[in-house]
């Protein structure tokens, strides 16, 4: 496999739940409104130390978008998903940006989010953003 070079993050870090890998700064969140069908997710700027899973298209709440799942280079988990393109217009803004769930993570006072019986059953994406 190689050498595994993480990338230590300063500040307000967003981190795996699993293995503590550092993810995501709290000034990289672009939007808070996202969910997922697990509760509450983030769209992010930027998210460091994971890896791509194969792109696929997905209908979202917001309509049709190619996405990647994203996984934790510390331990394998599924973090989030990253947007690769978007086809509706109004939804652009979200290419190249990427969703880190908040059950999955640990936030940067060291809360966890824990699946609700309010989660969604069904496509992932933002709510109002």
């Amino acid at each position: 496999m190689g050498r595994l070079f993480v990338v230590h993050l300063e500040g307000k870090i967003y981190s795996c739940k699993h293995c503590r890998t550092h993810l995501a700064v709290s000034e990289d969140i672009v939007s808070k409104s996202f969910h997922s069908r697990h509760g509450k997710a983030y769209l992010f700027n930027r998210v460091v130390n994971v890896t791509l899973g194969e792109k696929e298209d997905r209908l979202m709440m917001t309509g049709m978008h190619s996405v990647a799942d994203i996984f934790c280079v510390g331990c394998g988990s599924i973090v989030g998903w990253k947007y690769e393109t978007a086809h509706e217009k109004s939804q652009k803004y979200k290419e190249g940006k990427s969703v880190l769930e908040r059950y999955k993570v640990f936030g940067p006072d060291g809360s966890n989010y824990w699946v609700t019986h309010e989660a969604h059953v069904g496509s992932s994406d933002a709510d109002d953003v």
